[in-house]
């Protein structure tokens, strides 16, 4: 019976109306719908959903109790191996990992665990204060966290159920790292949902420090030898961007989208009370294709800019989410496929006015397996905007690096750390963006959670 029920739909906010709103574009489901959504899981004996997790969440279990109603039963065992439901079932591709490997998919629509999952973790949060909180015995054992985004707050939150006192150093205002500064109110709602799932941390007795730059307020030293903290983990995230050093790159009107999507999310430029200093000009070009690129360039339009995206390979190599995508193009977001900027124009007063590009083509694959683009010759063509948005990936920023006695790093910039987020550097462990470069919310939450098991070895040694 199960698999003959076809996937629920989820109900969103019309096209139209969302491109110029910055209210969640995914409504999520209602109690009937999640339990009938719920009803269709198999329960198969080896769950190949689970082994695709990153974090391994009981997916079955959760789901099996959902069926029934128990959403408080359901919301224990999810929380057993995260701490961020209501984010991740908004951001994680879903579709590449749990759902990707759903027996249902095979045949048909697999199941919406991604939106099952969020539907839960919502349900938490509007209970927040009639749900048990766990017994917790300190160990008298301190660990600093530097990062208060996805790494940091899993390993911050796995650290202070085993009873270690547990402070999180936060650069910025706003704690959530990228959950607050990269991805956009309408994917991921600040108030709504990341400061409650930053509450959820706190109510296990974690304690924040924001306005605290680690390699320059103080240092990881400073932390062990003065503060007297036991052990650091290093959850910094990659907040370096990078740029495609073509010429007209240092014009005004070209952004990072690094830098726009901060302006946008901390400086409340979704917010008409909000005066934000953030320029979409008339038409904005977004250079990448990745979910960064997406963001900025739904951003942008809903700041009322004509918007582009300027991808160098074809749709089928698009990194970015197949949701998103198709988000976008509802949106009436253009894309623009197998092209390559080589310059960007400027006016007489120093400001973008258009960008040169050229045509691809697609070679043999490269290394990650996709197809290397090749130039057209001759196919260069001018696309006329005001403001172009770089969203070609980011890499940790040097600083922690630079002051860190006995730290290495790759050549990217990126920390070296094991499988369980042991670096060089003895009682120093990192995680996430800052030791993979740009990646997924899950995957840095896996390598908290992994680092904060290897954390409670060390310390216990």
């Amino acid at each position: 019976m199960a698999n003959r029920i076809p996937r629920v739909p989820v109900r969103e906010q019309d096209p139209a109306v969302r491109a110029t709103n910055f209210e969640e574009v995914c409504y999520g489901y209602n109690s009937e719908e999640a339990q009938l959504e719920a009803s269709r899981c198999l329960n198969c004996r080896n769950p190949r959903c689970v082994g695709s997790c990153p974090v391994h969440i009981d997916i079955p279990g959760f789901i099996r109790q959902m069926v029934d109603g128990n959403y408080a039963e359901a919301s224990t065992i999810i929380s057993a191996d995260s701490s961020l439901p209501s984010v991740c079932g908004r951001v994680c591709p879903q579709e590449t990992q749990c759902e990707g490997s759903c027996v249902l998919g095979i045949k048909g629509e697999p199941v919406a665990i991604g939106k099952l999952e969020r539907f839960v973790g919502d349900w938490a949060i509007d209970h927040a204060d009639e749900l048990p909180r766990p017994e917790i015995k300190r160990n008298g054992k301190r660990v600093a966290i530097v990062g208060s985004g996805p790494a940091g707050l899993a390993c911050a939150s796995d650290l202070a159920r085993a009873g270690y006192d547990v402070t999180i150093f936060e650069a910025l205002h706003a704690v959530g790292g990228v959950l607050v500064y990269g991805i956009p109110e309408f994917r991921l709602p600040k108030e709504r949902i990341v400061a409650k799932e930053v509450e959820a941390v706190k109510r296990l007795g974690v304690k924040v420090e924001t306005d605290v730059i680690i390699g320059r307020t103080m240092t990881v030293d400073d932390l062990l030898d003065k503060e007297g903290f036991d052990a650091v983990f290093v959850g910094s995230g990659a907040g370096l961007p990078r740029f495609m050093g073509i010429e007209g790159e240092n014009l005004n009107g070209v952004f990072s989208a690094n830098e726009f999507l901060t302006r946008a999310n901390l400086m409340h430029a979704y917010d008409s009370h909000y005066d934000t200093p953030i320029y979409t000009g008339h038409k904005a070009v977004v250079v990448g294709g990745g979910n960064v690129a997406m963001d900025a360039v739904r951003t942008a339009r809903r700041l009322g800019a004509e918007s582009v995206i300027v991808y160098r390979r074809s749709e089928a190599e698009l990194p970015a989410r197949v949701e998103e995508v198709h988000h976008a193009k509802e949106e009436g977001i253009e894309f623009k496929m197998l092209t390559n900027p080589v310059k960007i124009l400027s006016d007489d007063k120093g400001w973008v006015k258009g960008i040169e590009c050229v045509e691809m083509e697609l070679g043999e694959p490269d290394e990650s397996g996709r197809r290397s683009p090749i130039v057209k010759e001759g196919s260069n063509f001018t696309i006329d905007c005001d403001v172009v948005i770089m969203a070609l990936g980011t890499s940790p920023n040097p600083l922690i690096k630079s002051t860190t006695k006995g730290l290495d790093t790759t050549r990217r910039g990126c920390i070296v750390a094991d499988e369980e987020g042991r670096t060089t550097r003895k009682g120093v462990f990192a995680g996430g963006d800052a030791v993979t470069g740009a990646a997924t919310v899950i995957l840095a939450m896996g390598a908290g959670r992994k680092a904060a098991k290897a954390i409670q070895e060390y310390l216990s040694e």
